[in-house]
C-alpha cells in the first residue's frame, strides 16, 4: 500500500447493513497501520450508513469496536415484525425508535460542534435530504447552523431511507435520496476548497458498501413488463450516480491522491437483510485486503477526457 499524504480523509456510502463490510475493511487496516484510524485522518465524510461509521471515526471509536456495534444493532434497526411484513401496506418496514436508541447509546449528547472543538479537531460532515427545502444538507461541526444539532439527529436523518423509517422531524431523509450516495466529490471539495488543503499533500480513500450484481442479461430485457423496469433503472440511476462522483474527483481534483475502493456482491443483498453477517465479513476482509494492495475501484481506471488547445475532447 502506498504511503497516506501529510491529510487524510476518508469518504464512505450508503447503504444499510453493508456497513459491516466497510467496517471490517477499515479493521483490516488498522491492523495493517499499527494504529486507529481516527489517530490518522483529518476528515470523514458519510452518507447513510456511511455516517455512522464517519461519525463513529469522529468519536475516536475502532474500527473493530465498529464492527462489534454493527453486529449487535442489525437485528435491533431491522426487525422482522407484523410492519415489515406488511409493507406496503404501511407506512414505513421498521419503527424509528430501535435506531434512534442505538444511536444514543453510541454517541450520547455528543453535538456536531464537538468534533471541531476536539484536539486535534476532525471535520465530519453528514448529509440528509431536506425535504422542505428540497435540497441536500451537508451537516458539519463548523457551520453555525449545524454546529448545535445532536450527532445522533445528523446520523438518524441520514439514515433514513424512505419507505424504511418514519421521516425525521417531518422533513429529513436519507442523504442518499440527492447525488450524494457516494460522497467522495463532496469529501474532495470539503477538503481542498472548504479547509484549503494542499491537494499534493492530500489523500482520499473512498468506500463502496458493494456493488450489486447485474439485474438483468441482454436477451431478457426486451420481455420486461413494466413493473420489472423498476430495479434495473433504479440500480441503474444509483451506480450511474455514484460513479459520476468519481469522475468529478479525478477531473476538478487530479492532483489529489485519490483511492476509490469498492467489491462486487456476487448475489443481491439488500440493506436490511441481517441474516448473512458471516458474509458481509469476507466481502469486508476482501476489501480491506484490497485497500492494502492499492487495487482500485474499476471506476476509477477510466481516465477523464481533458480538453486540447482546440477545445475538443481527447479521442
Amino acid at each position: 500500500m502506498k504511503p497516506f499524504r501529510k491529510h487524510v480523509a476518508i469518504a464512505i456510502d450508503g447503504g444499510g447493513i453493508r456497513g459491516l463490510i466497510v467496517t471490517k475493511a477499515l479493521a483490516v487496516l488498522e491492523a495493517e497501520l499499527g494504529r486507529p484510524l481516527h489517530e490518522i485522518i483529518e476528515m470523514a465524510v458519510g452518507t447513510s450508513t456511511g455516517s455512522i461509521i464517519s461519525a463513529g471515526l469522529g468519536a475516536g471509536m475502532s474500527a473493530s469496536r465498529m464492527v462489534e456495534l454493527y453486529l449487535q444493532m442489525g437485528s435491533t434497526i431491522f426487525p422482522r415484525s407484523w410492519r415489515s411484513r406488511l409493507w406496503p401496506l404501511t407506512r414505513c418496514r421498521y419503527p424509528a425508535e430501535p435506531l434512534q436508541s442505538s444511536l444514543e447509546q453510541t454517541f450520547g449528547a455528543f453535538q456536531m460542534s464537538d468534533f471541531w472543538n476536539h484536539r486535534p479537531p476532525i471535520d465530519v460532515v453528514i448529509t440528509t435530504f431536506d425535504l422542505v427545502t428540497n435540497h441536500t444538507c451537508f451537516v458539519k461541526p463548523w457551520k453555525p447552523e449545524y454546529a448545535s444539532w445532536p450527532v445522533v439527529k445528523a446520523v438518524q436523518a441520514s439514515c433514513t431511507v424512505p419507505t424504511y423509517f418514519p421521516v425525521v422531524e417531518n422533513r429529513y431523509i436519507d442523504g442518499g435520496v440527492g447525488a450524494y450516495s457516494n460522497p467522495c466529490y463532496l469529501a474532495a471539495y470539503e477538503a481542498l476548497i472548504c479547509l484549503g488543503w494542499n491537494p499534493a499533500e492530500t489523500t482520499l480513500i473512498s468506500l463502496g458498501t458493494g456493488r450489486e450484481p447485474r439485474s438483468f442479461q441482454t436477451h431478457t430485457a426486451r420481455r420486461f413488463w413494466p413493473w420489472q423496469w423498476l430495479n434495473p433503472i433504479l440500480g441503474a440511476f444509483l451506480q450511474s450516480a455514484d460513479d459520476q462522483q468519481v469522475h468529478l474527483v479525478q477531473t476538478f481534483f487530479d492532483q489529489i491522491d485519490f483511492r476509490r475502493f469498492q467489491v462486487d456482491l456476487l448475489t443481491p443483498f439488500p440493506m436490511d437483510d441481517t441474516s448473512r453477517p458471516e458474509e458481509l465479513l469476507r466481502y469486508g476482509e476482501t476489501l480491506g485486503r484490497m485497500i492494502l494492495a492499492d487495487q482500485i475501484d474499476d471506476a476509477q481506471k477510466i481516465i477523464p477526457q481533458k480538453l486540447i488547445s482546440t477545445g475538443s475532447p481527447r479521442p
